[in-house]
């Protein structure tokens, strides 16, 4: 018989996030059309509300598919064939905007930082100088794998000054790690669904400034599903190219009038002093917080010597109904991440780091024992 902590289900991975009860309702009424008027009212709202939670009065457009299809549409729709760009690669994910440019014929310029530690700006200011033929700077708000936070104001004081592209992945970070897309000169945000707008995979998004927008003009790069200017027609009616994810779409305009309730501002507060709390309460536990600049999205702790974070989070997961994510590459089985954004309740985490203190317990007894 299944234990009662295990029938509990305490989600705290940094995506798939908790997804709201009333969120859910709306998305299990009937569907609707998506060539009509109600659609399109829908639509309109849930992209003002956008535009809102990214901090830019430049158009978001929104598709279907996770945030890597975003990433790729950063990549496609903004450079030529044989483009130079500058890719921090810091975790991870920052890897994947390298093989994006691979990919697409791009020259990635790489930049690899250690993974505990954010990117220092000076390094890309002296990065541009030496190669002024760079056309884009690829970076994380948040690099989820490690949790640590990129100081992109910094960043885009830098990038502004010249012709490179401010690219910023903000798949995990928007809505939970402070982020000031027009103020701070970001050319292109992208982001997700299911991380801090507390919904269920399947969306994607990206801001485009009118510097990115003049630089498609010239992109050569093949491309037709993800092509912005078809979205950018559409955007014209509140349209989509090709068929939405009409019910994530629904979900998404309330997510949304939740975080527009409760102000952005308040929403960063909140991350931000959950983030502390998490990270107290795992010292406690005589845990190693990894990252040197950490996160509001996600904290990362290094598993103590001799337990297999593997096995840890398979335990709390399968045996106890708490998940977390482990280590991703070279921290597998070294680290756990835990989230704290988005629907995600202090008693949440509380919950969850008894139950990781229980079980690390448990496995040095058993490690004890052989």
């Amino acid at each position: 018989m299944m234990s009662e902590k295990a029938k509990q289900n305490i989600l705290l991975t940094p995506g798939p996030t908790p997804v709201p009860e009333d969120v859910r309702r709306v998305m299990a009424e009937p569907i609707i059309h998506h060539r009509t008027p109600q659609y399109r009212k829908i639509f309109e709202a849930a992209t003002a509300s956008l535009q809102k939670v990214f901090r830019t009065k430049n158009p978001v457009y929104t598709m279907a598919g996770s945030g890597t299809s975003a990433m790729e549409a950063s990549i496609v729709n903004f450079h030529q064939i044989g483009d130079e760009t500058l890719v921090v690669e810091g975790g991870k994910f920052a890897e994947r905007f390298t093989d994006l440019a691979h990919a697409f014929g791009l020259k990635p310029v790489v930049i690899k930082v250690p993974w505990s530690e954010a990117v220092d700006p000076k390094v890309i200011e002296a990065e541009l100088q030496k190669n002024p033929n760079i056309q884009s700077v690829c970076v994380q708000l948040c690099e989820t794998s490690t949790a640590v936070l990129n100081d992109i104001e910094a960043i885009g004081k830098i990038t502004s000054k010249t012709q490179a592209l401010l690219i910023v992945d903000a798949i995990s970070g928007l809505g939970a790690d402070k982020l000031e897309s027009d103020a701070w000169g970001v050319d292109l945000v992208i982001a997700g669904s299911q991380k801090a707008l507390m919904l269920p995979p399947g969306l994607s998004f990206l801001s485009v400034s009118e510097k990115a927008k003049d630089r498609m003009k010239g992109s050569n790069i093949p491309k037709f599903y993800l092509d912005i200017k078809l979205y950018e027609k559409g955007l014209k009616d509140w349209d989509s190219p090709f068929t939405p994810a009409v019910t994530l779409v629904i979900g998404l305009l309330e997510s949304l009038r939740k975080i527009e309730k409760a102000g952005i501002e308040n929403v960063w507060k909140r991350c931000t002093e959950y983030a502390a709390f998490t990270r107290e309460q795992l010292q406690k536990l005589g845990l190693q917080i990894y990252s040197k600049a950490p996160s509001s999205t996600v904290t990362a702790a290094r598993v103590p010597e001799g337990i297999d974070g593997g096995k840890l989070v398979k335990i709390m997961r399968d045996e106890k109904g708490v998940t977390l994510a482990g280590g991703q590459g070279s921290l597998k089985g070294k680290i756990i991440r835990i989230c704290h954004m988005g629907a995600i309740t202090k008693e949440d985490i509380q919950k969850g780091i008894s139950v990781l203190g229980e079980t690390l317990e448990e496995m040095k007894m058993t490690a004890k024992s052989k």
